[in-house]
């Protein structure tokens, strides 16, 4: 496998044009194979709660028919830290380009809390340990700063194949892991509609299946993170 490339152009990955993230991501939509954090607090509030994202009509597109499960195994003679690394690298870019096409709907007035489903409120630790509540953009924009600054550190992800890996490796990416899943969980608890209403439903669809399955088969979040959007993850994985 060859040289991972990761050039966002900055922290703010937010640069380029709606219409042209969009673009990006159709043509790119075959490849969705593809803290400064210490712990991250999560409160559940219990409440009946409309689920657009279950609604069969939409929750059933996709962009591909392709087996994940297969797509995500670990190729024979492959290292698996090359492997996690590289479809970490693309479940993030991707991420990055739904995040820049919801840029006007998540704001501080739509948004005022990091919330997920079931009322799931999440708390940015910053490295003083101190809990901040965030708007939602605010959080989002330290998880994927955060991330990729990560990305960017050839001691923790080296750019040429065949360099060690850091001996933290899986431990920052299990960390990294729970960031994109909350940016993840978020859009289809907050912006679901919104999602729907620029067509982009399946490429979310697609994208959050890939990303869950690659997640299991490798072990990368725990179940109590993922427990508030398992009615969700039942549906997509059966």
């Amino acid at each position: 496998m060859g040289r991972r490339v990761l050039d966002m152009g900055g922290c703010q990955s937010n640069g380029s044009s709606d219409e042209e993230d969009v673009n990006v991501l159709k043509a790119n939509h075959t490849n969705i194979s593809l803290f400064k954090v210490k712990n991250n607090g999560l409160h559940l509030v219990l409440s009946a709660e409309v689920k657009p994202y279950l609604k069969d009509h939409f929750l059933s597109k996709r962009i591909t028919d392709v087996d994940l499960l297969t797509l995500s195994a670990l190729p024979h003679g492959l290292d698996q830290q090359e492997w996690i690394a590289t479809h970490t690298v693309s479940f993030f870019q991707n991420i990055n380009v739904l995040l820049s096409a919801l840029s006007d709907f998540c704001s501080m007035t739509t948004c005022p809390t990091a919330m997920g489903p079931k009322n799931t409120l999440y708390e940015w630790t910053d490295d003083r340990g101190r809990k901040l509540k965030c708007v939602a953009p605010v959080y989002i924009d330290y998880a994927m700063c955060y991330i990729q600054e990560l990305l960017t550190d050839e001691r923790v992800f080296p750019a040429k194949t065949g360099l060690p890996f850091s001996p933290g490796f899986m431990f920052l990416i299990q960390k990294v892991f729970v960031l994109l899943f909350r940016t993840l969980a978020h859009m289809f608890s907050a912006h679901y509609q919104d999602i729907i209403a620029m067509e982009l439903h399946p490429h979310l669809n697609t994208l959050f299946l890939h990303f869950i399955t690659f997640s299991h088969t490798f072990r990368l979040l725990d179940p109590a993170e993922t427990a508030p959007i398992d009615d969700l993850i039942t549906v997509l994985t059966h």
